[in-house]
């Protein structure tokens, strides 16, 4: 056990424990240190979790150098433009991929840490004990808790997969060369992105899937995008069932059923990207009375609160809301509520969820299948992006606009984006929703013309009449 960084704490008691030091473990012990209380933060692990050592930053970084590839690989949609891409140099790839996630890990955890003289930084396995917590044995004295411990990769009991190398989202990052094939188990976010990021980079690549890709979002979006992966070259499949996998000379054969045929894959690398689970083992969960969902993660309330009394919890631990953003504004409300009494309450109502396909997908709010599950008289409108003119002017216009809102009060309740600048579209939908806006104030604002965000007005519009039949900016 280690620490540093610390002004011992009266009596040696610590007012606040945060058993992890990544984002939301950082987010809860600058918060709480802001308002006075002695923090012991505990970390186990490489400083700084998931995110920036081996999820968002490298993730992001290595889509978009694909990303370049590929748009210098279809520069001839422009007339007179010609251009040629290819990942040349792997390995130089990942070493900036490698400084960039140093840097950041530096600057943006390691740094931080002396500049809040009442964060211990303590190094250790920790596990919830009696008034206390216990660190590698020794009982530490603290007032209240927050667990933080995020989440790792979801191996899923295929029979055979523990005989295989497999690659994950995280070692996926740490390959030596590039493989000739690799077949991605999983359409979630992380499947998707990785899929056509691998693809990009020169990969033959299939993409499996047990229902639909992005299963969670709207059914346009998830056709729209497979058929945009399919014509990159991706074989995107779905399958009633996974068998067996195997080693195989070449790499592994993944045994599946397809439309109820056996069928056997072959490639040199096998992906798992079937979800991940919290980080709960070795926490005494049951022993301290701390209860869990069906999916694994910590239950907790509107305030982060546990089934313990003094005892909370934040981020992906929880087993939802997976996203760094999200992990760190639930660890601030629990770090306040640890210090000043349960007053806040968790809101995830206008979250913005983003994955960094090509084109993006960013939604906001309800499905239109979550409305009508509650009740709601929905009401609709989608805009194909042919209809917006960024799209033409750029000359490429996949992609779709989908709007969810109450028939009864048009307020609008939900946005779906799939566009290549969809990411940075889908914070104004947030506002909208948050300001409980209906499509019509939206679709009455100004927006810039030649902007992918001028697609939620055009949407907004289309509830109640034909853009088609608009001429330039007269909405």
């Amino acid at each position: 056990m280690s620490q540093c960084c610390e002004t011992q704490p009266v009596n040696g008691h610590y007012d606040l424990a945060i058993i992890g030091a990544g984002s939301a473990g950082f987010s809860a012990a600058i918060t709480a240190a802001d308002q006075g209380a002695h923090v012991a933060l505990i970390g186990h692990g490489t400083i700084g979790g998931t995110c920036v050592n081996v999820g968002c930053v490298p993730s992001k970084a290595l889509i978009r150098a694909a990303e370049a590839v590929h748009h210098a690989n279809t520069a001839s949609r422009f007339a007179g433009v010609n251009a040629k891409g290819q990942v040349a140099d792997w390995a130089a790839l990942r070493q900036q991929k490698d400084e960039l996630v140093g840097a950041l890990r530096q600057a943006k955890y390691i740094d931080l840490l002396p500049a809040y003289n009442r964060v211990a930084y303590i190094e250790g396995k920790a596990r919830l004990g009696n008034s206390g917590i216990v660190l590698d044995g020794k009982h530490i004295d603290v007032g209240k808790v927050i667990i933080a411990t995020g989440s790792r990769e979801f191996v899923p009991p295929i029979p055979g997969v523990d005989d295989v190398p497999y690659l994950t989202s995280t070692t996926a990052f740490e390959l030596d060369d590039l493989p000739e094939s690799m077949i991605v188990l999983g359409g979630g976010y992380i499947g998707c992105e990785l899929a056509q990021m691998f693809a990009r980079a020169g990969v033959k690549v299939t993409i499996l899937f047990r229902s639909r890709l992005l299963p969670e979002g709207e059914p346009e979006i998830s056709v729209a995008l497979a058929t945009y992966l399919g014509d990159e070259g991706i074989r995107v499949q779905q399958v009633g069932r996974y068998d067996q996998v195997e080693r195989s000379k070449n790499g592994i054969v993944l045994s599946v059923q397809i439309d109820g045929t056996p069928q056997k894959l072959n490639a040199q690398r096998l992906l798992l990207s079937a979800g991940r689970v919290a980080n709960t083992a070795g926490l005494g969960l049951a022993d301290a009375g701390v209860g869990v969902l069906p999916n694994g993660g910590i239950k907790v309330d509107d305030r982060m609160r546990t089934t313990k009394a003094s005892v909370y919890a934040a981020g992906d631990v929880t087993g939802r809301d997976q996203f760094v953003y999200m992990a760190a504004y639930g660890a601030k409300i629990a770090a306040r509520n640890a210090m000043n009494g349960d007053a806040l309450v968790y809101d995830n109502t206008a979250m913005p969820a983003v994955v960094f396909t090509d084109p993006q997908v960013a939604s906001v709010g309800m499905t239109e299948a979550i409305a009508r599950a509650q009740g709601i008289d929905v009401k609709t409108s989608v805009l194909m992006l042919d209809n917006v003119p960024r799209a033409l002017a750029a000359r490429n216009t996949r992609g779709l606009i989908k709007l969810v809102a109450d028939g009864v009060t048009g307020k609008l309740i939900g946005a779906h984006i799939l566009a290549p600048e969809g990411a940075d579209s889908i914070q104004t939908a947030a506002l909208a929703i948050k300001q409980g806006m209906t499509y019509g104030d939206l679709g009455e604002m100004i927006f810039p013309y030649l902007t992918t965000v001028e697609g939620l007005k055009l949407a907004a519009q289309t509830f109640d009449m034909d853009v088609s039949k608009l001429s330039c900016c007269a909405g």
